[in-house]
């Protein structure tokens, strides 16, 4: 039954009506490729449709879930009672001197793109991060050593009483995979990234060995939330999944990718219900033989 169906008209005086969607399937919007129906789904083309629709759901207590490549989320097989916004269509990127300022749903890749043809450095670390500017801030996105809070300036958020603030790096209070946006729970509108004049060569010399590396190294060919755990104080997630005897486990249509033990990967049946059974299962295989608490990387929302 669709609990919030009936608000949908309060979207409909600022959206397209194809931009609003009522029980649409969260599978064809996360990596996973798994999920059942969310009550309404927006897909706003604007900042101000953002903010918009966040205050009206703060106002009639509807649930609201923001998302936006969905690269980082398990959505449960009964989907999300309430409204989920996705932000693809909010994804304008400027370049001014040595700065980017890219809004929430532009994703890291085309930021990435974006620096290279301008010379700039300090971004080839997130080209291969399937993930938007959003979410990037949300959980201080990082690889291959760099991370959002090395080149970050400043992001604009909406804070809990729906006012448009600006927060400078300091103020966002980023650690590993945290951010205050993320102990908020504020929502990302943009950010402005400051970076440093380099030569296009180098940078797409880096940028293509970062490439390599993501490409020989990562089960990329199968639907996954990258990786699935974060990494433990004093150890590699992977490495504790692999030493367990892991590797290749599967359960349904889940399993544990036999190139990168840190993934777990949808083999192309698997329901979310699946993908959530192993992931409880590595937890309590890892703790017993290893004494280590494995905490998800992955978000997972909605219900069984």
């Amino acid at each position: 039954m669709n609990k919030y169906g009936k608000f949908v008209g309060l979207f409909r005086e600022f959206y397209n009506e194809d931009n609003i969607k009522i029980d649409e399937k969260l599978s064809g919007y996360v990596n996973f490729k798994v999920g059942g129906p969310a009550d309404i789904l927006l897909i706003p083309d604007s900042k101000e449709q953002v903010k918009k629709s966040i205050c009206i759901c703060r106002e009639n207590n509807i649930p609201v879930y923001v998302i936006g490549n969905g690269s980082n989320i398990l959505v449960r097989d009964g989907g999300f009672r309430g409204v989920v916004i996705s932000l693809k269509g909010v994804h304008n990127v400027t370049v001014n001197d040595e700065r980017i300022e890219a809004e929430c749903g532009a994703m890291l890749k085309e930021v990435s793109d974006k620096a290279m043809e301008n010379s700039l450095t300090g971004f080839e670390f997130a080209c291969g991060i399937p993930g938007t500017i959003g979410g990037a801030v949300f959980m201080n996105a990082g690889a291959y050593d760099g991370e959002i809070a090395h080149v970050v300036e400043s992001a604009e958020v909406i804070d809990e009483n729906c006012n448009i603030i600006n927060l400078t790096n300091e103020e966002l209070d980023f650690g590993y995979r945290s951010s205050l946006v993320m102990k908020k729970g504020y929502i990302v509108l943009s950010a402005v990234f400051k970076l440093k004049k380099g030569q296009v060569k180098t940078i797409k010399e880096l940028v293509d060995d970062l490439t390599n590396k993501r490409e020989s190294k990562q089960p990329l060919e199968y639907p996954s939330a990258g990786s699935t755990f974060k990494r433990p104080t004093g150890y590699f997630a992977g490495k504790l999944i692999q030493d367990a005897g892991l590797k290749g486990y599967s359960i349904g249509g889940a399993a544990v990718s036999e190139k990168h033990s840190g993934f777990v990967i949808n083999k192309g049946n698997a329901t979310a219900k699946d993908i959530t059974d192993l992931i409880e299962h590595i937890q309590d295989e890892v703790k017993k033989q290893f004494g280590v608490d494995l905490h998800t990387e992955v978000r997972i929302i909605g219900e069984e």
